[in-house]
């Protein structure tokens, strides 16, 4: 079904996750005295036997491609034309945020930590807004390059001008994630641009965030606090406060992209 609707299919894990959910269901419906018996104790899904990694990172000749299209030239040094469309890949590329994580920002999620201006990634009471994981939620500093093209302007425009969510065109979908029409509209736009190509999407930036935190020697603790990437260390990690976002800061500044230039893109 998932790829019959161009939908990134689910990990077997989360899968797995979702069916446990369920088991305890029924085992409270059982209790209750609702039902008989649980019908998906044991219910599991194999880990299928891939080839190789499922995902790749972009190309820097897909990055050319896509910072280089109709969408990305026709509104150079237009802040007024920016939306959201324009701003989620870039903030995918420079903070390692999920595609969901991005789209469902809010105004208020854009804050400042030690004079240092951070973007919050965290649910909310309402439920409006969805992490992967617990390690999910954390604080990411705003890179340099994302500032030279102006998406703290476009912050303080979309406050100015009242609005809750960041990018309030965007709509949620059936499922009730924003990322889902985000998703179908990317892939047509890799396609119509010319930068499609096998085991690449919108999550491959998030990949290359990460052979970028690699490729500057960032240490793997730092690197899960800005990428929230579920630790399995052991229980040493859950003291302390956490890096402070000065030193996040420090970190987040060594990711380059080699032969990939914005600079057209800065206000």
């Amino acid at each position: 079904m998932a790829k019959e609707r161009g939908w990134p299919a689910l990990h077997h894990r989360t899968a797995n996750n979702y069916l446990n959910y369920l088991s305890a269901l029924f085992n409270w419906a059982v209790k209750e005295g609702h039902v008989e018996k649980n019908p998906a104790v044991g219910l599991q899904i194999a880990a299928l036997q891939r080839q190789g990694k499922s995902r790749l990172p972009f190309s820097t000749d897909q990055l050319n491609r896509i910072f280089h299209a109709p969408l990305y030239l026709a509104v150079a040094g237009d802040i007024e034309r920016r939306d959201g469309r324009f701003w989620v890949p870039l903030l995918s590329l420079w903070t390692g945020m999920r595609l969901n994580e991005c789209v469902q920002l809010r105004t208020e999620d854009i804050a400042v930590r030690d004079r240092l201006e951070v973007i919050l990634i965290h649910v909310d009471e309402e439920g409006d807004k969805r992490l992967k994981t617990e390690a999910s939620e954390r604080f990411v500093p705003i890179h340099s390059e994302l500032k030279k093209i102006g998406f703290l302007n476009y912050v303080a425009k979309m406050r100015r001008a009242g609005a809750t969510r960041l990018f309030p065109e965007l709509p949620k979908g059936k499922r009730g994630y924003y990322s889902d029409p985000f998703q179908k509209w990317f892939s047509r736009f890799l396609t119509s641009i010319g930068a499609k190509a096998p085991k690449t999407s919108f999550h491959s930036f998030r990949h290359c965030f990460r052979d970028a935190l690699r490729y500057a020697d960032i240490s793997t603790e730092r690197v899960r606090a800005l990428g929230g990437w579920t630790s399995k260390g052991g229980a040493e990690e859950i003291y302390g406060a956490g890096h402070r976002a000065s030193t996040r800061a420090n970190e987040i500044e060594k990711v380059r992209y080699t032969d990939l230039d914005l600079s057209h893109l800065y206000l």
